[in-house]
């Protein structure tokens, strides 16, 4: 990376995407005549795009891309569901998320068949009770063969879809690159992809998928943004709430970058000028009015004078409504001791009853007590008054509080402290950069008991002959979600010079579009390979051969049905038959020898 001569801070804003909702499209005649034209649906981890297998510009591109998750309460009607961009703000329903996948292989076909639903309406797919289109769908590589199977029975009898073809995402991106660099599909390489939940070293020998020395690194795009959420929280334990996982992403996508040499470039943020120049400060929202800002002493002043005032009216008032209710009660009571003074016994045992007392004495000294609380509440309300009269001039303040005379004024000036709210609410992004792309390498960095990227590659390539890994290593392919990092290649080619032997030859081509030229590559096997043909999936072929089958092709993954061994049937339990030897000593006698017994089965 290049240091820059300048030394001005680099101070960046969280985007903060919203995603808005999508529109529903209404299907182009270009898409029914002469016949259905293929959806393309590459169902991604991270986020699904799809669209029709159509040339041109609008039509030959993704029509939808969203992410891959749900959100449903539990109990909610279907209805309720939301689906990827329905979901403007992740963050507040995160715990309420759900995906299809485990890791990168699709197990929750309830959630899928949302997608499928969500993806079927915005296209524009209308027809009653069934989808007249084919479907090209992308699956894991080596994905299991019950996975698959539920998908066709999915597709097939829920959709009642007339074809569907699976591939591999990353071998439609290499299906596609090979195409723009004028390669044949028949060529020998291998591919390092990663995506959001693992990555993949995929051997391909004279155009198809070498199954058998496929690798899988249980590490990806989610790993690197929890990695990175650490991290933070740890440096930043005040801003815990702020240090949320889409944030994480956007940092990831957008400030992260892969160091060539590791250790070499951790060296050089050591230095102060370094560090100034190549750090980011990700400055998050935050109000000015938030405490501690720096405020005047005049304005402490009115502040505190109003803080004053607002308190002396409030017990202003509950005085006098502490009198009022206190002056009512004595009323009463005076009420009732005029009863007994005008002679009406009766009613005054009455009310006295009310009152919960025994008798007139006992009245009487609650009577003189009561009095005695009005008339010290009388006197405190006139004296509150009294010393709210010299607040009104404006000289109650300094005579309640020295700090704020006018002798102190001039000297709190110089030792105001001063506190900048907007640096007090920065990220300061440093090594944290380069550390989070550095565990495709080192998965021991997250705690992962595991081979990083390029050690797995080494292995993969040691199970070949030299002549083979001369072959794989001239064309080693980058592409993914997660290998978009600014000098990602550069690191690869650095690592492959180290690993391979001296003066051998590799190259390194990194996709044209990591994150969708999967997509694209899909769109151009289907335009290549119409329905019916090599790599397609009939109705019959499904009804015939089960779910679980697949026809291959140069993107897709190699078919391997599963022998299923037949039981074998229980015989019946054997019987003890006693068995007499005979033993002839001479043609003339015969003499029995004792009698044994041999396991003979039962007739049936």
């Amino acid at each position: 990376m290049t240091s820059k001569t300048d030394t001005t801070c680099k101070i960046f804003s969280f985007q903060d995407y919203k995603s808005s909702p999508d529109p529903i499209f209404e299907i182009s005649a270009e898409c029914l005549q002469p016949s259905p034209v293929p959806i393309i649906i590459d169902n991604g981890s991270f986020q699904t795009r799809a669209g029709w297998a159509c040339k041109g510009d609008e039509l030959g591109a993704p029509r939808l891309l969203f992410k891959s998750v749900a959100a449903r309460s539990r109990g909610a009607a279907r209805s309720e569901t939301q689906i990827g961009n329905d979901i403007s703000n992740l963050e507040p329903v995160r715990w309420l998320l759900k995906s299809q996948f485990d890791r990168n292989v699709v197990v929750n076909f309830e959630i899928q068949e949302l997608m499928f639903d969500y993806i079927f309406s915005h296209l524009g797919v209308v027809t009653e009770g069934s989808v007249e289109h084919p479907i090209v769908l992308t699956e894991a590589p080596c994905n299991p063969l019950h996975s698959r199977q539920m998908m066709s029975e999915l597709l097939f009898e829920c959709y009642r879809v007339p074809h569907v073809s699976y591939g591999v995402d990353c071998l439609y991106s290499l299906y596609y690159n090979n195409a723009l660099s004028n390669l044949t599909p028949q060529n020998t390489g291998i591919v390092l992809s990663s995506g959001y939940h693992c990555s993949h070293i995929l051997p391909v020998i004279n155009g198809r998928l070498d199954a058998g020395n496929c690798k899988r690194v249980n590490v990806g795009g989610s790993q690197a943004a929890s990695y990175l959420q650490r991290l933070l929280q740890l440096k930043y334990p005040g801003h815990l709430a702020a240090v949320t996982l889409s944030r994480m992403e956007e940092l990831l996508h957008e400030h992260s970058y892969t160091a060539t040499d590791y250790h070499q470039e951790l060296e050089k943020w050591r230095s102060v000028e370094f560090y100034e120049q190549e750090v980011h400060r990700m400055q998050l929202p935050f109000s000015a009015k938030g405490l501690g800002g720096v405020v005047s002493v005049e304005e402490r002043q009115e502040r505190r004078t109003q803080q004053l005032r607002r308190l002396q009216e409030i017990n202003a008032r509950r005085r006098e409504e502490k009198l009022q209710q206190d002056q009512e009660r004595l009323d009463k009571l005076l009420t009732v001791q005029e009863l007994l003074e005008d002679g009406y016994l009766e009613q005054f045992h009455k009310n006295l009853v009310q009152l919960n007392m025994d008798s007139a004495e006992e009245l009487q000294s609650y009577i003189n007590k009561l009095s005695l609380v009005v008339e010290q509440g009388r006197q405190r309300l006139l004296q509150a008054s009294e010393m709210e009269q010299p607040m009104d001039e404006g000289d109650g303040v300094t005579e309640m509080d020295p700090d704020f005379s006018e002798e102190n004024t001039e000297t709190e000036k110089p030792v105001q402290p001063v506190f900048n709210m907007a640096e007090y609410h920065q990220l300061f992004v440093g090594t944290e950069r380069l550390r989070v792309s550095e565990i495709l390498f080192q998965p021991s960095l997250i705690g992962e008991d595991q081979m990083g990227m390029m050690e797995t590659l080494q292995y993969v390539l040691a199970g070949y002959t030299p002549e083979q890994q001369e072959a794989l290593a001239r064309n080693v392919f980058l592409t993914g979600g997660n290998l978009q990092y600014p000098g990602m290649k550069e690191r690869i080619e650095r690592e492959l010079l180290a690993m391979r032997p001296f003066q051998s030859h590799f190259q390194v081509m990194m996709a044209s579009r990591p994150a969708v030229d999967a997509w694209y590559g899909a769109r151009d096997w289907a335009l290549e390979h119409p329905p019916g043909g090599e790599g397609w999936i009939s109705r019959q072929d499904y009804e015939e051969k089960g779910g679980e089958y697949l026809s291959e092709h140069c993107a897709s993954n190699v078919f391997i049905p599963m022998k299923i061994a037949k039981p074998v049937p229980r015989l019946a339990e054997p019987l003890l038959v006693p068995i007499t030897t005979m033993t002839a000593a001479s043609p003339d006698s015969v003499s029995a020898s004792p009698s044994t017994f041999t396991l003979a089965p039962t007739q049936t």
